[in-house]
């Protein structure tokens, strides 16, 4: 039997990523892009890291989620190299790495709050905790990015990772029982007045796990966690490890306690030292945070059907319809022919897979041209998204328009779009311990508005939060109706439908919340 070349072994793994039969996409892959055969930004991650993992190649998600055929970016894998062995050993007291000295610097000018994040999982069946006590240490063992602590160093701030730190298990008691408020919510604000008790111990990693009984064999598990330690993307990958590792220990097995790579070989080199103490610098300048609330609003299935119809036929993710659609609704009350948003994407220089907890998130522009015919607007904000993806992946001391995106936060976002549902299913299972994701807030955040998609295929879910000082909340509401409409517009409308024409004009230039393209908000309140 013949030995597979790369490409081949590639293209097998591409098939199963995309839950397609190899024999019948090899044909299709030569002239058709990645997005065309269904691949997604979430099924073009996993076939980079399995990519890595097996095979020892690397693939580019930009490049993957561009216009070139998959058989030609595929071709252009390239062996993933060695960790670097300058890394192996490292001293305790290390350097920020790019966006922790502005986290630490928005947390010193807006509060805990402000910088911190929280992902629930909601656990319905038998839960064995002395179980998850022993997954939760194994996952810190592996992850020196949750044995990361801050603190002042010379002149500055540095991390010190310390050489063992099973992560604290919190047991929230006496949740009070609120008929005006759901369960999960109910322990969402509880966490919110507890932060600082659970991840803000000076001399520790600011982060938590928290268990809440929420009923007879349903609990929910919360990771509370700063910016600095991880991103959205990292937070994703501590919940398929912990998991796992929580799978292996109930079946009699050993979690994996083997080292992950170490946050300083995903991100580049020449990170600055530190932040003066006290200061309100950061590697991009002062990022402000803003008290904001949450408006979220579901999509019927016809409507997600729809979305997803038009994603296959215009060649784009069905994100980049969801942005597409944020962008319009956005543009049509400013009157603005071309809005910018800024997309949350992980910023993992190179081909090279990544397993690490890591602080990777770039906020990066993306230009969204409102022309042209309906598809031919859908290709154009997908391509805006592909260049924002190569500049999320941009190495450090590349050339290009994005590179600065890729070494330090960008500029303040007044508007972010991100795509949440890709980094984690809905639900899953895990033998009879069922899980279901819950993203929570903690009332702050760096947009004035941020369009945000929780779920996809399994009960559609989107939300809005928004700053109250900026945009009042009737007006949220009306720009979330917009975001409606301008979707079902875009199902509705033939390929060739001039995109001007999808929806009448809300109204005269400036009615919109705010400016979609100028550097000031309107003030509203």
């Amino acid at each position: 039997m013949l030995t597979p070349t790369p490409s081949e072994a590639l293209l097998d793994l591409a098939a199963d990523v995309m839950g397609l039969d190899a024999r019948t996409l090899a044909p299709r892959a030569a002239g058709s892009p990645f997005i065309t055969l269904g691949g997604t930004y979430d099924r073009a991650m996993r076939l980079r890291l399995r990519a890595g993992e097996t095979l020892g190649l690397g693939l580019e998600p930009h490049r993957l989620m561009g216009p070139a055929p998959l058989a030609d970016v595929l071709d252009r894998a390239v062996p993933v190299p060695a960790p670097s062995p300058r890394l192996a050993h490292r001293p305790a007291w290390r350097p920020l790495l790019p966006g922790q000295s502005a986290a630490l610097a928005a947390e010193r000018e807006a509060g805990a709050h402000a910088v911190h994040r929280v992902l629930s999982a909601e656990l319905t069946g038998p839960l064995d905790v002395p179980a998850l006590r022993t997954a939760i240490d194994a996952l810190c063992a592996r992850h020196e990015g949750l044995r990361t602590a801050f603190a002042p160093f010379g002149q500055g701030l540095a991390r010190r990772v310390l050489d063992r730190h099973p992560a604290p298990l919190v047991t929230l008691r006496h949740l009070p029982p609120d008929a005006g408020v759901e369960p999960v919510a109910a322990a969402h604000l509880r966490l919110t007045a507890d932060l600082r008790r659970l991840a803000g111990q000076p001399g520790s990693p600011p982060l938590a796990f928290v268990l809440a009984a929420l009923g007879p064999d349903r609990h929910l598990l919360s990771f509370v966690h700063h910016e600095a330690v991880a991103d959205g993307f990292s937070a994703a990958l501590v919940w398929r490890e912990l998991l796992d590792g929580y799978h292996r220990v109930t079946h009699g097995l050993p979690p994996d306690r083997s080292p992950a790579p170490a946050p300083d070989t995903v991100l580049p080199d020449g990170a600055p030292s530190g932040v003066p103490a006290g200061s309100g610098g950061h590697e991009g300048g002062t990022v402000p945070r803003f008290r904001t609330e949450r408006l979220g609003f579901g999509l019927d299935t016809a409507l997600r059907d729809a979305v997803d119809r038009t994603a296959r036929r215009a060649g784009v993710p069905h994100s980049g319809v969801l942005l597409a659609a944020w962008a319009l609704a956005l543009g049509r009350g400013s009157g603005a022919e071309t809005v910018a948003v800024d997309v949350e994407l992980p910023r993992h220089p190179g081909a090279a897979p990544v397993r690490s907890v890591a602080p990777c998130a770039a906020s990066v522009p993306v230009s969204c041209a409102l022309e042209g015919t309906t598809d031919y607007f859908l290709r154009g904000v997908a391509c805006a998204f592909g260049e924002a993806l190569a500049a999320a992946e941009a190495p450090a001391g590349g050339e290009g328009r994005g590179t600065a995106h890729a070494l330090a936060p960008s500029a303040p976002a007044r508007v972010l779009f991100a795509a949440r549902d890709e980094w984690l299913p809905a639900s899953c299972a895990y033998g009879p311990l069922g899980v279901r994701f819950h993203h929570g807030r903690l009332g702050a955040g760096p947009a004035q508005a941020a369009l945000s998609v929780l779920r996809w295929r399994e009960d559609p879910l989107l939300c809005l939060d928004f700053a109250p000082s900026v945009i009042e909340r009737a007006s949220a509401v009306r720009l979330v109706a917009e975001v409606q409409q301008t979707l079902r517009a875009l199902v509705r409308a033939r390929s060739w439908a001039p995109v001007d024409d999808l929806l009448p004009r809300s109204g005269a230039r400036g009615t919109a919340p705010f400016s979609a393209t100028g550097t000031v908000p309107l003030p509203l309140c």
